[in-house]
C-alpha cells in the first residue's frame, strides 16, 4: 500500500489524540513543500527445520484400574528407555498427561456399566536432529506406544529467522520509497515513522504417523524430510521525500 499525504494532513494526524499519538507522532516541524510517503513492505527468509517434536504415549485398557495402571506403567517404562538409548537427552523428555477414565457399556432404558479402565500416559519428545526423529518413530512403536503424533517440525531459533525476515521488510520499504521518490523527482530525507504490521513462522506440514507409515514400508525406517519454512514480517514505514 502506497500513499502520499500533503503536510496540513500530517499536521492533522500528528495532532490527534490517542490513537495517532501512540503511534509515534511527528514532532519536528517539516518544510511546507514535504511530502509524506507510506509504505508497507513485507520482508521474507527461509530457514531449514531443525527441530521436530512428537507426542508420544501408550493408552492401555484393562479389567481394573490398578491393572491398566501398572500394564501402562510398564509399557511406558519401556518406551522412555527405548528413547534415553536413543540419545534423547533429559530436557527433552516432557509428561504432557496421564488420565484414568472408566469404560462403560450403554444399553437402552438401563443404567451404564463399567467394563474397564483405560490408562494413558503421553510425553513430547524434542529431536534437536530432525533426520533422527524417523528411525524413533520407528522405535517407539516397536516398544508398544499407540498414541502418536508428529512430528511437528519448527526452528530452534524462530526469534533470529524473524530478525531476518525484518530486516528484508526494511530494505524493501526503502527501496520502494526511493523509486517513489525517484519518479517523482524527489529524494528520501529519512524514515519518519516505523511500526510493525505483523510477523510469523508457519508451521510445518505433519508428516504421516508412525504406525501408519510401517503399515506401508515394514522393511524401512519412517523418512522426515525438513524440507524448508517461509519467515515473513511485515512493517508499514513513514518517509519523509524532499
Amino acid at each position: 500500500m502506497i500513499r502520499t499525504l500533503p503536510l496540513a494532513a500530517l499536521v492533522a494526524l500528528a495532532t490527534a489524540p490517542t490513537a495517532f499519538a501512540q503511534a509515534g507522532p511527528v514532532t519536528q516541524a517539516l518544510p511546507a513543500d514535504a511530502t509524506v510517503l507510506d509504505v508497507v513492505a513485507e520482508g521474507t527468509t527461509t530457514r531449514v527445520p531443525d527441530l521436530a517434536v512428537i507426542q508420544a504415549g501408550v493408552v492401555i485398557a484393562a479389567p481394573t484400574a490398578a491393572a491398566a495402571m501398572q500394564q501402562n506403567a510398564a509399557r511406558m517404562a519401556a518406551v522412555l528407555a527405548a528413547l534415553r538409548k536413543a540419545g534423547i537427552a533429559e530436557r527433552d523428555l516432557q509428561t504432557t498427561a496421564v488420565s484414568l477414565s472408566p469404560q462403560y457399556r450403554y444399553q437402552e432404558n438401563k443404567p451404564p456399566v463399567i467394563t474397564g479402565y483405560q490408562a494413558s500416559n503421553q510425553v513430547t519428545v524434542r529431536f534437536r536432529d530432525v533426520a533422527k526423529s524417523g528411525p524413533i518413530l520407528d522405535i517407539l512403536v516397536a516398544q508398544g506406544a499407540n498414541n502418536i503424533a508428529g512430528p511437528h517440525l519448527t526452528l530452534s531459533d524462530e526469534e533470529g529467522a524473524l530478525d531476518e525476515a525484518r530486516r528484508d521488510a526494511i530494505a524493501r520499504a526503502r527501496a520502494r520509497a526511493t523509486l517513489y521518490a525517484q519518479a517523482a523527482g524527489l529524494k528520501v530525507e529519512r524514515i519518519l515513522l516505523i511500526s510493525e504490521s505483523g510477523s510469523s513462522v508457519p508451521p510445518a506440514p505433519m508428516p504421516m504417523l508412525a504406525m501408519r507409515a510401517k503399515a506401508f514400508a515394514p522393511q524401512e525406517d519412517s523418512a522426515i524430510v525438513p524440507g524448508e519454512q517461509k519467515i515473513t514480517a511485515s512493517v508499514s514505514v513513514r518517509f519523509l521525500l524532499k
